[in-house]
């Protein structure tokens, strides 16, 4: 646990219904899905950004290794504390790499912590499968089944019940909350689902690579773990659960040179005649009441830049009558809805807020 980079984050948050105030914590690498929680947290009406807390760099301000947090988190950094985090805190927050948090969350639930979990770590339910494609040890599997999946317009009322959330991934945000209107509906084959995904680089993460390389990336697309993407078990596992059979979809991620942003464009087969926009018209009654989710009208295609910094995900549909198949186009902010973003509006319904609490940025244009 020593061994890896990590940073905590204490807060404190009140609200303005007299609800007892409360502490919480991020703990996670120098990413930058744990700076993004900053960002959106420091203008939370009911957070307040308290102690940071890094193994790696303690005694350092915080403001030296973030230079645009000056004036924003003051203090020194601080060596990470167990038994001291217990004692402060309600809720944290883990964005650390794969494999770290499935050893700090059965200490922190112990003391009846609540955890939301920004890695891949509590996202599938067998143990065999997270092995399978994780390449390490699984979380025990109690955890397994414990922690409720964090996809919040679909499992809302299961968030609110839950102390262990597993936040979704950035690929599985966008392509289920697309995908999922149009399977429950019994309108598609589910057999034929093809999903070409590309994100901006910030998904790779903060580290150094040579996949990330300037020149490498720079007038360049490239596509990557065909076939094995750890994504892929986690995304199969929403559908088949809301579509109540099995299914499998052929997954192709791609690296684009930008920095933030996800397009899922997805291709379903249909089983009967129906227009673009009867299917907008379904997929506009299926998230009526969620805030976070824009159905585009018929001819408007949604585009990365237009939910960039926001938590929006934007939906644009497309029938093609000659081969009677659905196009979707699923587009998010991979470091917001695809992880800080979500993640905030999960503890706001753990904690009995409205979900769009701390969350209605406009997107950045252009």
């Amino acid at each position: 646990m020593n061994n890896y980079i990590g940073v905590c984050i204490i807060i404190h948050y009140k609200s303005d219904l007299g609800v007892e105030e409360m502490k919480a914590a991020i703990i996670g690498g120098t990413g930058y899905g744990s700076i993004e929680l900053v960002r959106l947290i420091n203008k939370h009406p009911y957070l307040e950004i308290g102690s940071v807390v890094s193994n790696s760099q303690a005694g350092v301000n915080f403001s030296d290794v973030y230079p645009h947090l000056s004036d924003v988190v003051v203090q020194p950094l601080e060596t990470f504390n167990a038994n001291r985090l217990s004692e402060e805190n309600d809720i944290v927050f883990l964005a650390t790499p794969s494999g770290v948090s499935s050893k700090l969350v059965p200490q922190l639930l112990e003391k009846r912590i609540k955890c939301i979990d920004l890695s891949g770590d509590f996202r599938l339910r067998s143990s065999e499968e997270y092995e399978n494609w994780y390449k390490h040890s699984s979380p025990e599997e109690m955890y397994l089944k414990q922690a409720v999946y964090g996809l919040s317009e679909i499992y809302k009322e299961e968030i609110r019940q839950s102390t262990l959330i597993a936040n979704p991934g950035c690929y599985p945000t966008a392509t289920n909350l697309g995908l999922l209107p149009i399977l429950k509906s019994k309108l598609a084959d589910e057999k034929s689902i093809i999903i070409d995904a590309k994100s901006g680089v910030s998904g790779a993460g903060r580290g150094l690579s040579l996949t990330s390389h300037y020149s490498e990336i720079n007038e360049n697309t490239k596509a990557y773990k065909l076939g094995k993407h750890q994504h892929i078990p986690e995304i199969e596992q929403v559908l088949s659960d809301e579509s109540g059979n099995p299914i499998t979809v052929t997954f192709t991620t791609h690296l684009v040179p930008m920095t933030r942003g996800i397009m899922c464009t997805m291709y379903v087969n249909l089983k009967e005649k129906i227009s673009t926009q009867k299917i907008i018209d379904l997929y506009k009654q299926f998230y009526q009441e969620s805030h976070f989710i824009r159905v585009r009208p018929e001819g408007n295609i949604p585009a990365t830049k237009e939910v960039m910094g926001s938590n929006f995900c934007d939906i644009g549909l497309h029938v093609d009558e000659r081969t009677n198949r659905l196009t979707v186009i699923s587009v998010i902010d991979n470091l917001v809805k695809g992880a800080a973003g979500q993640a905030i509006q999960n503890a706001n319904l753990m904690n009995g807020w409205d979900d769009q609490t701390g969350l209605t940025d406009l997107p950045i244009y252009p």
